[in-house]
């Protein structure tokens, strides 16, 4: 069971109780091996806190309280005339160090975004180095989201800044009961979730409680359901699970795999990507956290999590190299949707791999695979819309040409929305698909993007600006623009200053381009440096290969799947409006060349779809003003640009 907190009190109890029974009941709480740190330093807090308290006749003290989505817990929160205090102690500390401060912003700030009880409060993070020096009493500055900005503290300077507070700020009641219970509903990056959920969390915990954390719940259960039927009765199953970008669908197949490994251990459940940077991201995440919590090098850490999260390609080559059956009994496979075609992977496996034999599509091949079983396994395809982005992917087609032609025998799941045009269904296929037997399952369609948890009609608005609807994306981007900010900009150094400006605590931004934007090189973003993208992503802001410093750009191919909380993104002119209507081009030797081939003019139209749903909070678009002496890069090629997304409602900064 998940508690709230290991202790709570009114402040006046709290005060008049032994150290030795509240040290008791937080002992009990912890539920591990107590490390005698930890022991000092809550004997340290409760004599602390019970000697600056003492005078307060009113107030709730909460020690160690739940931050599921962050997997960790806040040393103290007091509720104090309806303000929040989050306290966070550093014992036998002299000095405030950035990360510590970051630490505890980054807990009131997820109070504030994602505890219902503490949305419409003021929150004051405190930061309490035991050993330091008394300086000058900081002053309050507070967010326009009543978040201040974090206070650091010596213990005697407590009490007073906590009187001075009460004077400043007008009082409200708030029940300390009804606060704590009334419940957290985060949105986790797709990292935290995977740590979280690799933790033994349930799925239940790290989610929002509203329609779209139920509509992952039923999801996740109808996957189950399938799997035991499967092997209850000696099936060969597939579904195919739809989803919204940002809805759910990675979640969904981590819960899954890590359910299936971890409580029935004869499946050998594993999660399987062709997306490199997700899967490279995700594995040293977990591995970080894995060496960790569990005291092992990060090289054990790391073998560990191989087996939970894996290359799809990996998979491929190994099945390759025996006749016997997949050591795994359920496999996902994220991004299923990406899949090479016949022809493509065909090529690759004769040139690069050297299989001159191979003729089959990436898709036959892997239900081909798991078609080894002699008794039962199951298939889980995550599908996204619009997501196509590189040569040779094949939508959804080649699983159920495959499936029509060479395994009739199968259960077919699918989800209601299948035949969207956002996943990739190809017209002429549906005599052909009709002779194959599928039941359409609603809770396989997931339809509330989970990823901005302030604006999830993001993607809508994304869509209509790429498909060319001003007055819809108008429209749409009137119903989000209080919650997320979408702005405008043709000075670059403005973009980087507001998406610094935006980002609190450990907040992470960035830059990000398509692949295609190679004539933004004069303005330094250069597309074509790779990434290392585990440090891109996961190291913190004093390395300066990560998103932070913003001199390395990631590319559709980097971030897909992945998020950052502020992003900016650089547009150039392989994506341009010009006369009324997007334009397609491919910078190729000297000049730009125009996209004809309706198959790249998608690549690129979704590239950009990519880029504009990477942001959790917030979105900067850089276009630049061109160089009338470069021919590669006139004004004309992004003025019109600019000026139609000023159209479809977007500010100016």
């Amino acid at each position: 069971m998940l508690h709230i907190a290991y202790y709570s009190s009114p402040i006046s109890r709290f005060c008049s109780t032994n150290a030795a029974e509240i040290l008791g009941q937080l002992t009990e709480k912890h539920g591990f091996a107590l490390e005698i740190q930890q022991r000092i330093a809550w004997q340290e807090q409760i004599r602390l806190l019970q000697r600056s308290l003492r005078d307060l006749k009113e107030g709730a003290i909460y020690f160690e309280f739940s931050i599921p989505r962050m997997g960790k817990r806040a040393d103290v929160v007091l509720i104090i005339s309806g303000i929040i205090f989050v306290v966070e102690f550093k014992v036998g500390a002299s000095d405030y160090d950035r990360a510590a401060i970051n630490q505890v912003h980054d807990y009131a700030l997820d109070l504030k975004n994602f505890h219902k009880g503490s949305h419409s409060t003021y929150i004051i993070p405190i930061l309490i180095a035991t050993n330091s020096t008394s300086r000058k009493l900081p002053s309050l500055e507070l967010a326009n989201d009543l978040v201040a900005t974090p206070i650091c503290l010596t213990p005697d300077e407590l009490m007073e800044f906590i009187s001075s507070t009460l004077q400043e700020l007008p009082y409200a009641k708030i029940d300390p009961d009804k606060w704590s219970q009334s419940g957290y509903h985060p949105t986790p990056t797709i990292i935290e979730a995977a740590q979280a959920l690799y933790r033994d969390h349930q799925v239940e915990e790290i989610t929002r409680a509203d329609a779209s954390a139920h509509n992952l719940t039923v999801t996740t259960n109808k996957i189950s359901q399938i799997i035991e039927d499967s092997k209850k009765n000696n099936k060969k199953s597939i579904c195919f699970v739809t989803g919204v970008p940002g809805a759910g669908k990675t979640l969904a197949g981590l819960n899954i795999a890590t359910v299936r490994a971890k409580e029935h251990n004869d499946e050998h459940a594993v999660f399987l990507s062709g997306n490199g940077p997700l899967v490279e991201v995700l594995r040293e995440a977990l591995a970080r956290d894995e060496s960790i919590r569990e005291g092992i090098p990060k090289k054990d850490a790391h073998r560990k999590v191989a087996s939970f999260i894996q290359n799809i390609h990996h998979f491929r080559d190994e099945a390759l190299k025996t006749e016997h059956a997949p050591y795994e009994k359920v496999v996902i496979f994220d991004e299923a949707q990406r899949a090479w075609g016949k022809e493509q992977a065909s090529k690759f496996m004769q040139q690069k791999r050297g299989y001159p034999d191979f003729n089959m599509s990436e898709p036959a091949f892997l239900i081909g695979a798991m078609n080894r079983h002699h008794d039962w396994c199951t298939i889980v395809c995550l599908i996204g819309g619009g997501q196509e982005i590189n040569t040779g992917e094949a939508g959804i087609s080649e699983w159920l040409i495959a499936l029509k032609e060479q395994y009739r025998d199968w259960n077919i799941y699918v989800s209601n929305r299948l035949n969207d045009k956002d996943y990739f269904w190809d017209p002429e296929l549906s005599e052909s698909i009709s002779q194959i037997t599928c039941k359409y399952e609603p809770e396989l369609h997931l339809s509330v993007s989970m990823r901005s948890f302030r604006a999830d009609a993001l993607s809508e608005f994304a869509s209509y600006v790429i498909d060319n609807q001003p007055e819809r994306a108008r429209e749409a981007y009137l119903r989000i623009s209080d919650r997320y900010p979408i702005v405008l900009t043709r000075d670059l150094g403005a973009a980087k200053a507001w998406a610094r400006t935006q980002a609190r605590g450990t907040e992470r931004y960035g830059i990000v381009a398509s692949s295609g934007a190679i004539r933004l090189r004069p303005d330094g973003i250069n597309v074509k440096d790779k990434i290392d993208a585990s440090v891109w992503f996961l190291n913190d802001q004093s390395d300066i290969r990560t998103s932070f410093y913003m001199e390395e750009v990631a590319t559709e191919f980097d971030v897909q799947g992945l998020e950052l909380d502020w992003i900016v993104i650089g547009w150039d002119a392989d994506f341009r409006y010009k006369d009324g209507s997007w334009n397609h081009y491919n910078f190729r030797g000297t000049s730009w060349q125009g996209v004809h081939q309706i198959q790249r003019q998608l690549y690129l139209k979704n590239a950009y779809r990519v880029l504009f749903t990477r942001a959790r909070q917030g979105v900067v678009i850089y276009i630049p003003k061109g160089d009338a002496s470069d021919h590669t890069r006139p004004p004309e090629f992004y003025d019109e640009t600019f000026n139609y997304l000023k159209a479809c409602g977007i500010k100016v900064i």
